[in-house]
């Protein structure tokens, strides 16, 4: 398992926005820094550009709410072992611009969960539905019954 890196220095003020109403502190947030794969001659095999995000589920829950905090985990899929909601992005060769899109990725991750499902309504099918599909089964059924052999002959 992958040690986390230190927290970064806590300032008070410090807070990223990531919906209307949800600021979590910066100090809540851990990059950190890898090898990027693909393309990109010798620059890929020397430079970490890869970002990789870490925010723990604990400080995420503070900021959200239960019920969103639950959406969030069901719909991420990228719950650590550790407890961390785990971002990556590898998409530039840029450290900078990979850091930012582990953010923004972060942001429309906790917009998403803040949206409460619709209650799904109980419908019925019509009575006019219903005959339709039990008199398709019953000419379906005339059809497969044409196929058979005719009793008596064998």
């Amino acid at each position: 398992m992958t040690e986390l890196p230190p927290p970064a220095s806590p300032d008070p003020g410090d807070h990223v926005i990531l919906a209307t109403g949800v600021a979590l502190p910066r100090s809540a947030l851990r990059y950190r820094f890898d090898r990027s794969g693909g393309p990109g001659g010798q620059n890929v095999n020397k430079v970490n550009t890869r970002a990789t995000l870490f925010v723990n589920y604990e400080d995420l829950g503070r900021v959200m709410g239960p019920a969103a905090l639950g959406r969030l985990v069901r719909a991420s899929g990228h719950l650590a072992a550790t407890g961390h909601l785990v971002i990556t992005s590898s998409d530039s060769r840029s450290q900078v611009d990979n850091k930012r899109s582990c953010l923004e990725k972060l942001q429309r991750l906790v917009e998403t969960a803040l949206v409460p499902p619709k209650p799904r309504k109980r419908t019925r099918p019509s009575r006019g539905s219903v005959e339709r599909r039990l008199r398709q089964k019953s000419r379906r059924g005339d059809i497969k019954k044409m196929r058979r052999r005719p009793r008596g002959e064998e």
